[in-house]
Order: C-alpha cells, then sequence, then structure tokens
C-alpha cells in the first residue's frame, strides 16, 4: 500500500481545494455551511447536490468517450505513419492506394474501438455487482446507498470494518479509532472523538475523519464536507495518478511491446538503408518500409486481450467470481502459494454454541447469562460468535436487564465490554479472547455469583481446559465480570482490570468436506495453500486432520514476532499452517513468501484482513467481507468456498492462455512473412509485394484471429500457473518464423526458376501462398501437442477459414486488378497448395523445438 508523504500531499493541496481546514470550525458552522442537520439530508437534497458535486469517486478513471478513443487511434504513431504514406499516395494520383488503405485502417480501428467499448461495459456491470455501500442518514432514516452516491451534507453512520466514504467531521463517537495510514503512514489506530480542534495538520485533526481511511473499531456519526476529488485523499490519487503503478500482466505487455518494436525497428532500418543505397525510387522505399512496419506490428493485440479477458471475466462471474480488475486476471493464473484463513474456507461458517462452562469445567447456567447480556448488548458487526450465543438462548433471561454504555470490539483488544443493570445489581461484563480475559482476571466466579482469588493452580487448571478444548477444534470465549458503582454511567478501556473470571463459552465450526477435495485440486494445479489464522494453533492442527489435508510444520504469531524478515522467509516456505498471528504478522508473511519468488495470492474478508489482501499479487474477498476488505481485493468470491477459487484459478489461466496463442502466433507469423518480404526486396528486380498488398495480408490474417478468445484450451495449458516468458515468445518467434522464411525462399525460387513468374504472377501466388500458411498453421501452433489432440472451436474455424476464403477469393478473382493480382495458370496454383502442405508438416514438426524451453513458466514479478 502507498503511503503519502508530507511532500505528496502539498503537491496534493496545491492542485484543489483541500487546504480548508473544516475541523477546526464548530460544529453548528459546518451545519449552516453546508445547509444540514443532525437529522441529514432529504432524498430530493441528495439528488441536486449529485449533480452539482458529482460522483463521490477518486481511484476509477472515467471512461473516455467514442470521439476520443477513435482519435487516440489515428493518433498511433504506426497508424499516423500510415496515414502520412497513404496521403502522399493520393497526391502523387495514386487514389486507390489512398481509399483502400484508409479502409483497411479505419476497419481495424472499429474492431479495437467496439471490442473495447463492449468489454468496459461488461466489466462496469461486474464492478456494480460488488460496489461498497454507506448508511446515510436520508428523510431521517438511515438507508444503505453506494458510496459514490454519498454527498456534501450527509450524515453517514460508521461501524468497525466501514471505509471511510468522504472527508467530514465526527458528529459523535463511541471509542472509534481509524486505521489512518494510508494519509499518515502511522500504523497504530487513531482515537476520533466529537469536540473543538485548532491542529493545523489533518493527521492531528482527532475530530475528522477522511476519505480512503477505515473504522476498525467502535462506532462513529460523521458529517459530510467534501466527496470525491474534493477530499484530502483524492487530491493526493489525482497528484499522483501518474505513478500509480502498474499490475504484472501489464508490466509483462510492455516488455513484449519492446520486442516487436526492436525487431520491427531493425528490420525496417535494415531495409530502408539498403533500398536508398541501392537506388530505389524514394517514395516507393518509404511506402515499402512502413508498410513492413504495420505488417511486422499485431495491431489487435489490444482488442483480443481486451476481449479475451473481458470474455475470462463474465465466464468467472458464471463460476460466482467477479473480477474487479481484468489484468488481475493474468495474476490470478500465475498464483503458485495461496494464503487463507480458516474459517468459510476450510470450515463451514456455521458457528453454533455447543457447551458454556464455569471455573470448575461444569456447564454453568451463570456464565450464558452473562455471554448472553454482552452480545445481546453489543453494537456495531455483531461477530458469528455473538449471533451463535444470541440463537442458542431465547428464553427471555435477560428481559430484566437493561445496557447503560458500551466499549465496543476491537482487534488491539480482541474483547468486547458492556455495562448493564438487573435491579439492584450494575456490573460490567467482558467476552473475548480467552487468554487476555484471563490475564485481565484476578478473581474467579463460584457459580452463583460469589467469587475468590484467582490463584496460580487455578490459573493454570483453566488454561489446560482451554487447551484441551482447544485440541478438539473448538473455539472458546472466556467471560468475565465485576461489580460497578451505582453512580457510574459510563465504561472505558482502563476499567478492564480485576476481573472475575467466570468461564468459557465454547463454539465449533464444523470441517468443510469438501474444502479437502478444493486443496488437492489446486495442489494439482501448482497452488499450495497455507492456512494464516488467529485462532489458537490447536484449533488450526484439528481442523486440518480432521479434513486430512497434507501440512508441514506450524508457525505461531509469538514465534514469528522473534524472526527477523530474512529468518521468516527461511521458514515460510516449508511451513503451511499459521497460527496466532496478527494482522502485521500475516502481511508480513505474504513478504516472506514474495522474497522466496512466489507469486502469492491472499484470502480474508476481515478488517484486519486487508493490509495483507493488499500486499499480495492477488487480492481475494468474499461478498460478505467487510468494505476494507473488498475494496482492498483484485478478485471476489461470491461462495466463500474454496472449490469456487480452484475454478476461477483454471479459468484464469484459460483466459491467458487464449492471449499467449494469439502473441505466439502473431509474433511468429508476423516476423516470418516480413523477414522474407524484406530479404526478398534485395535480390529482386521489383517488390514481392506492393505495400497495399502487405497491409491487405496482415489485415486478413488479423481477422482469422479474432476466434481466439473463443478458442477451447487444453489441460496441460492450465496445469501450472502462467506468466509471461519473453525469452520463450522470442525462440518461438525466431525458429517459427525463420522455418516461414525458409519455404518463403523456396516459394520464391519456384516462381522464378520453374515458372518464370511476372512481377503481377509472382505477387499474386506468394500472396495466396503466404496467407494460406499463416492462417492455416493456427491449428498448429494452437495447441503444444500434436495437431489432432485439441479440436479448435467453432468461432475459430470460422474466423480462420472464412478469412482465408476471402484472401482466395480476392487474389484470384477479378477483384484482385484493384490490388494489383493477376490470375494464375493451374500448375502454379498446384505448386502453391504443395509447398503450403510440406510447409504445415514441417511446421508441426519443428514446433516441439521451438517449444522446448517451456512457453509458458512462472516467472517472478516484482510485487
Amino acid at each position: 500500500m502507498h503511503t503519502f508523504s508530507r511532500t505528496e500531499q502539498t503537491k496534493a493541496e496545491a492542485h484543489a481545494p483541500h487546504g480548508d481546514v473544516f475541523w477546526c470550525q464548530a460544529l453548528c458552522v459546518l451545519y449552516e455551511r453546508l445547509k444540514s442537520s443532525e437529522s441529514g439530508l432529504s432524498v430530493s437534497e441528495a439528488a441536486g447536490r449529485l449533480a452539482e458535486f458529482g460522483l463521490n469517486t477518486v481511484a476509477d478513471v472515467p471512461h473516455k468517450r467514442l470521439f476520443w478513443k477513435i482519435g487516440r487511434k489515428f493518433a498511433e504513431p504506426l497508424v499516423a505513419i500510415l496515414l502520412v504514406a497513404a496521403a502522399i499516395s493520393a497526391a502523387t494520383g495514386d487514389v486507390a492506394s489512398f481509399g483502400l488503405i484508409f479502409i483497411v485502417i479505419t476497419m481495424s480501428i472499429t474492431l479495437d474501438v467496439v471490442q473495447e467499448q463492449r468489454a468496459e461495459m461488461a466489466a462496469d456491470a461486474l464492478k456494480r455487482s460488488v460496489a461498497i455501500r454507506a448508511d446515510v442518514r436520508r428523510d431521517g432514516k438511515f438507508i444503505p446507498i453506494p458510496v459514490d452516491q454519498v454527498v456534501p451534507g450527509d450524515v453517514v453512520e460508521l461501524r468497525a470494518g466501514d471505509l471511510v466514504p468522504a472527508d467530514g467531521i465526527v458528529i459523535s463517537s463511541r471509542n472509534a479509532h481509524a486505521n489512518e495510514a494510508l494519509m499518515t503512514g502511522e500504523p497504530f489506530p487513531t482515537e476520533k472523538r466529537a469536540g473543538s480542534c485548532d491542529a493545523m495538520a489533518p493527521a492531528d485533526a482527532f475530530n475528522a475523519l477522511f476519505a480512503g481511511t477505515s473504522l476498525v473499531s467502535g462506532e462513529a456519526m460523521m458529517l459530510v464536507v467534501a466527496t470525491g476529488r474534493a477530499t484530502r485523499f483524492g487530491g493526493i490519487a489525482a497528484a499522483l495518478a501518474a505513478d500509480q503503478t502498474t499490475s504484472a500482466f501489464v508490466r509483462g505487455i510492455h516488455r513484449l511491446g519492446l520486442l516487436i518494436l526492436r525487431l520491427t525497428v531493425f528490420l525496417v532500418l535494415f531495409v530502408l538503408l539498403v533500398h536508398l543505397a541501392f537506388g530505389r525510387p524514394v517514395l516507393e522505399t518509404f511506402l515499402f518500409a512502413v508498410a513492413l512496419a504495420v505488417g511486422l506490428t499485431p495491431e489487435l493485440l489490444p482488442m483480443v486481450m481486451t476481449v479475451t479477458l473481458s470474455r475470462g471475466a463474465i465466464r468467472m462471474s458464471k463460476r460466482s467470481v467477479i473480477v474487479k480488475r481484468l489484468a488481475a486476471i493474468h495474476d490470478f493464473g500465475a498464483m503458485d502459494v495461496l494464503c487463507t484463513d480458516k474459517t468459510g474456507t476450510l470450515t463451514e461458517a456455521r458457528i453454533s454454541l455447543v457447551e458454556h462452562t464455569g471455573t470448575d469445567g461444569r456447564a454453568s447456567d451463570r456464565t450464558l447469562t452473562l455471554a448472553m447480556v454482552n452480545s445481546s448488548f453489543s453494537s456495531g458487526i455483531r461477530s458469528p460468535l455473538d449471533q451463535a450465543v444470541v440463537e442458542h438462548c431465547k428464553d427471555g433471561r435477560i428481559k430484566s436487564w437493561k445496557k447503560l454504555d458500551e466499549v465496543p470490539f476491537d482487534f488491539e483488544r480482541r474483547s468486547l465490554t458492556v455495562l448493564a443493570e438487573s435491579g439492584s445489581e450494575r456490573m460490567l461484563i467482558v467476552k473475548g479472547a480467552p487468554e487476555r480475559i484471563l490475564a485481565l482476571s484476578s478473581m474467579i466466579d463460584r457459580g452463583d455469583g460469589s467469587s475468590k482469588p484467582l490463584d496460580e493452580r487455578c490459573r493454570a487448571e483453566l488454561t489446560r481446559q482451554q487447551e484441551q478444548q482447544a485440541s478438539q477444534g473448538y473455539r472458546l470465549l472466556g467471560v468475565a465480570w465485576k461489580p460497578i458503582p451505582t453512580d457510574q454511567h459510563e465504561l472505558h478501556v482502563e476499567d478492564e482490570i480485576d476481573l472475575v473470571f467466570a468461564g468459557y463459552c465454547v463454539f465449533v465450526d464444523p470441517p468443510k468436506q469438501s474444502a479437502a477435495d478444493a486443496i488437492r485440486r489446486l495442489a494439482n494445479a501448482g497452488v499450495r495453500v497455507k492456512v494464516v489464522s488467529g485462532d489458537h494453533e490447536a484449533v488450526v492442527r484439528h481442523v486440518v486432520g480432521e479434513l486430512k489435508i497434507p501440512a508441514n510444520g506450524l508457525l505461531a504469531g509469538a514465534e514469528i514476532a522473534e524472526l527477523t524478515d530474512a529468518a521468516l522467509a527461511a521458514r515460510v516456505e516449508d511451513t503451511d499452517l499459521f497460527a496466532r498471528v496478527s494482522p502485521d504478522q500475516k502481511t508480513r508473511i505474504i513478504r516472506a513468501l514474495q522474497l522466496r519468488g512466489h507469486t502469492v495470492g491472499f484470502l480474508g474478508d476481515g478488517v484486519n484482513d486487508a493490509p495483507a489482501i493488499r500486499a499480495a499479487e492477488i487480492g481475494i474477498s468474499v461478498e460478505s467481507a467487510t468494505d476494507v476488505a473488498r475494496s482492498a481485493a483484485d478478485i471476489i468470491l461470491l461462495d466463500q468456498d474454496l472449490g469456487v477459487l480452484a475454478d476461477g484459478v483454471e479459468e484464469g489461466r484459460r483466459t491467458f492462455a487464449n492471449i499467449l496463442k494469439y502473441v505466439r502466433m502473431g509474433t511468429s507469423s508476423n516476423f516470418g512473412n516480413m523477414l522474407s518480404v524484406a530479404l526478398s526486396s534485395l535480390v529482386l528486380p521489383f517488390l514481392p509485394l506492393l505495400p497495399l498488398q502487405i497491409l491487405l495480408n496482415n489485415f486478413l490474417y488479423d481477422l482469422s484471429e479474432i476466434g481466439i478468445p473463443f478458442d477451447r484450451v487444453e489441460q496441460r495449458e492450465i496445469a501450472k500457473p502462467q506468466a509471461w516468458d519473453m525469452g520463450g515468445i522470442l525462440r518461438f518467434t525466431l525458429v517459427m518464423g525463420a522455418l516461414s522464411s525458409i519455404f518463403d525462399a523456396a516459394t520464391f525460387v519456384t516462381l522464378i526458376e520453374v515458372f518464370h513468374a511476372s512481377p503481377e504472377e509472382f505477387r499474386t501466388a506468394w500472396f495466396v501462398e503466404s496467407t494460406a500458411t499463416q492462417i492455416l498453421v493456427i491449428f498448429i501452433i494452437r495447441t503444444s501437442g500434436p495437431l489432432l489432440s485439441g479440436e479448435p472451436s467453432r468461432v475459430l474455424t470460422a474466423s480462420s477459414l472464412g478469412a482465408l476464403a476471402v484472401a482466395i477469393a480476392v487474389a484470384l478473382t477479378p477483384i484482385g486488378g484493384l490490388f494489383g493480382f493477376s490470375a494464375m495458370p493451374a500448375p502454379l496454383l498446384t505448386a502453391i497448395v504443395v509447398i503450403a502442405a510440406v510447409y504445415l508438416l514441417a511446421a508441426e514438426a519443428a514446433k516441439s523445438f521451438a517449444t522446448r524451453s517451456p512457453f509458458i513458466r512462472t516467472e517472478r514479478m516484482p510485487p
């Protein structure tokens, strides 16, 4: 996660109205300024302000207008050069060439823009299905709305786990603490409370909440002052937009572009220099070189990638996997280590209360009553454990109890405390992590409300009971209390001392039997699963044992705290279980695995999981997760099941495999054909193909490949993690491209020496041979196995054979005259068919050599 320095904040504030220190103004002044009140806005007022101030978004880049996209395509360097060449052709009287070149360019750009528009619409639909919501007061009552609909003047209710949707001031709070590390770099939560503040720096404003931060404990009510790019975070994000890190997929595409650029520059400059040295016509040489450059470039690569990724995202959504960022599909397929919590993935996430014991280990009705009072009166996010207590006890035993105050749950204390009274009895009741509650206790409950000192023998016995229950797979909460004076009406964290320990609530979350099969599927796919849990180590071992999941070693949070980063990196490789880990330790585990060269995914759903989700190459969360976790994630699972995740990994690899097919086909075929054209042009007394014919060849070949996103993928191609391998791509390009050039040379010799072909016949024959071999070799290159080992999709078959039929029809019918083609005698056509057939057989044989060094391999990408 990027944190913003003071210099960066100053830079942002200089570009937007973020110098407003609204937290220094009284709440009543802000109400008047925003024309709002504690009851919030009406629906009609909010609609008017949304139209005035716009959507409350800072991170999403708005889609460009259609005309802008088309203009950008025409402004691309290669297309611009081609347009210049077409203009020169028109100026010299070759109006037909100008028209046809312009049509080719326009059709290619139209295909690209249309598919990009469709992909954006599909991605937007998917993103809307996982939109984060906020509770705002409209017409006097709180309703959930999408975060981007929040407007200045709104009153927002926040609970632990919520993202702060905008900049605003605290109206009221209950033990609210915010994580502002995104803004300040400070990892410790900051207390937020109402009141006057004269601090000038946002980091010191205890009464202000800022967009992009999150509430990690307690609850708060805030008045929204600024939204969208008018927020502090919005200004910083805008100022640093150019510095955003790119994904591993985008970095791979960039390196591929550099590879193609080097090949293009080398070949084009070589042809230009030699042709001009031989005294060839300057205009003809220029047009020929430009056509070569275009012929070497896979113009449809962006379209194929966008279509393939968007189709992959749609297919993944049908498998209950929502992709928030299309490029994350590549990272999903490259993942070789998955870190996951156990709750909901290894277990059913159906927690039930099975026992409530006193300090003597026997069933205790008093322990149940105290736990019920605590769980029933808790505010904010009700945990599954609280829900289990409430559902277990519906006999109305707490009707006589009244809640007075509360210290809400937070992840630092791992406990929740309420102040309640029943009749004349007023007490503090706390429930939380057993070891913490026991550590805060100095007395034990006898079971009847009386107490006695907690000595070391009793403490050891209670610890033994806890460990025994945990070893059987149960999860425990400690319950304690202490009397409170009748004149005390408020609670503070400092009150949680000298407690009377009452006993344990014992819960069970049954192991999920499907998890074992899912982990085996992931293991067979080359993904190693590591369990990273905050639970007791005995509970983690029990669940793993029950599911018979092979796992090596266990590291507890206390041990991790003693290890340096280097030592942890040495241990994580052979350790599959991590227990009692804190949020920062989860992130350390992710970093350690990355240092070992792994591409790491992390599956989490809580506030404390968000840093690890952000740190992983592929952050995964679930639909029911907290806003913070879902916002940090790249992938959202609609079903919290590892089986769904295994399906998603397969689909991600299938999508990336089809992208690699296009890259492999496009670079090798284009390079081979253009190399043949370039070299032959140096020895022939005429151009082997006219610039317009080169463009037509390239365009028809691109059309033949538009079916690739719909192609089937063999199991061997999704059996292991995948990533960009530029060395493998270059090897394949050189081997298969060179083979194509050898057969092109054989074609040239046959045409000149055997058939004594005229320039028009030569160009026609070689155009047919070149186009046919380029297109038909798709069916060989599309699979790493034998030709007949995998059936191509109907769409790919139709697009390929359809493009070939068009090429032959253009070359061998009267239409060809427009492109400079002429009729071919039958013997010459037969020879071309034989040469093409022999080439395809040779390509099938050479394919194994070209892929001897695996084309797809796992490659470490910097996080």
